[in-house]
């Protein structure tokens, strides 16, 4: 119940005493406010290194040709490799279950102009899988359908960069654009999140770059991504399988490291994984040891409080007041003194944090943040835990004799 009298007796001490309460608000509102910095900075660079990836799908496999090192069936070393459609079908049939999407690469550098506005871009030409493993947003309009694929269209999915620079302020759906002479129509604009140099590209059906550019069924990559029910060991005893079997198609010694190249994103995921793992475990062996800080300092601070108010204690206890009463005075004064730094502590970190998150984005530091729960639930534990670390001394100086409390130093 709520007793006027006790509240003014504890605003009395507070007052009478700025500095101890200083000191003992202090060492609550400096825990709480390092462990939301520390928080927020681990969760920075977790989003900094995961931000990597979000470009492409985090199970994709991109298969590059180059050039033999090592003489093998016949051919001499330093022969350059080279896809073709038969390579993608080889890889559809004999790997059905193995992965989810799959895709031609086949890349050219065209000039791109609408009205009296040109500009270089790079035009991929891929099939509709393209748009899982990149994990391309469309933000107006359609990808490229099978039916575009089929056709052989002379369509084209522009850049939000692109249709920017290109387009200005008109509406890029719908209008033809010239890529190298050709007319092509615009069925869509993208956005990439993971990085705006993706949005200077342009996608157009694999199909319609073959004819038009030799008539050829060559292409320059190979990209899809794995079944995503696969583990980390699967999805690398998959990758050096299609290896393996592509040396074996296209003639190359087994040994040869120059002659294809694989990129599987499970390794690069997983060292990520393991080490924003390791990061959240180490914030939180810090935030504890920074927890048990402030236990500790909190502590000793009551403490001190209890031994400074000993005699204060006597004079109340031979004035009539009980064990009890002595104890609850003392600890809803240093619970109103925690309550309040801590509260304090936290609202000033956190809003150093909410100034700094929109205009952090860096690669290895993005967007810090930190959980509301866990600083709420944190600092708490630090107000309980510093309060019944001085509970014991309480219980032990209101147990005192009145006599012997008087006599105190």
């Amino acid at each position: 119940m709520f007793s006027r009298d006790l509240w003014s007796e504890i605003f009395h001490s507070i007052k009478s005493n700025k500095l101890r309460t200083f000191l003992t608000g202090f060492s609550v509102a400096w825990g709480i406010f390092i462990l939301v910095l520390l928080l927020a900075s681990v969760d920075g660079m977790k989003n900094g290194f995961t931000k990597q990836f979000n470009d492409d799908a985090t199970n994709s496999i991109f298969i590059y040709p180059g050039s033999t090192t090592k003489p093998y069936g016949g051919f001499e070393a330093g022969r350059r490799i080279q896809f073709d459609n038969e390579d993608l079908d080889y890889i559809r049939k004999s790997f059905v279950g193995y992965y989810e999407y799959l895709t031609p690469r086949f890349t050219k550098s065209v000039t791109a102009r609408v009205g009296n506005e040109t500009g270089t871009y790079s035009a991929r030409s891929v099939n509709p899988d393209h748009q899982q493993i990149e994990r391309t947003v469309i933000d107006k309009g359609r990808y490229i359908n099978e039916n575009d694929i089929k056709n052989t269209l002379k369509v084209v999915v522009v850049g939000k960069v692109v249709a920017d620079e290109l387009f200005k302020k008109e509406e890029a759906v719908g209008q033809n654009i010239i890529l190298n002479d050709l007319s092509y129509k615009v069925i869509g604009v993208f956005s990439d999140d993971g990085n705006e140099r993706e949005e200077r590209n342009m996608y157009v059906p694999v199909t319609t770059f073959q004819r038009l550019y030799g008539n050829t069924n060559q292409i320059d990559q190979i990209a899809l991504t794995y079944n995503p029910e696969f583990n980390f060991a699967e999805a690398i005893n998959f990758s050096d399988n299609l290896e393996t079997i592509l040396k074996r198609r296209l003639v190359i010694d087994p040994d040869d490291q120059g002659a294809i190249y694989m990129n599987n994103y499970a390794e690069g995921f997983s060292d990520v994984s393991n080490f924003t793992t390791m990061l959240s475990v180490i914030s939180i062996g810090i935030g504890m040891l920074i927890l048990i800080a402030g236990i500790v300092g909190i502590g000793n601070i009551l403490v001190f409080i209890i031994k400074e108010r000993t005699k204060e204690i006597g004079i109340r206890k031979a004035l009539g007041a009980k064990p009890f009463d002595v104890i609850k005075l003392v600890l809803l004064e240093s619970v109103f003194i925690t309550s309040i730094s801590g509260l304090i502590g936290m609202i000033f970190a956190m809003a150093i944090v909410g100034l700094i998150s929109p205009i952090v984005d860096a690669p290895a530091f993005s967007n810090p943040s930190v959980d509301t729960v866990t600083v709420v639930t944190s600092t708490v534990v630090l107000i309980v835990a510093g309060v019944l670390a001085g509970l014991i001394p309480a219980i032990k100086a209101a147990k005192v004799k009145p006599i012997v409390a008087l006599r105190a130093d």
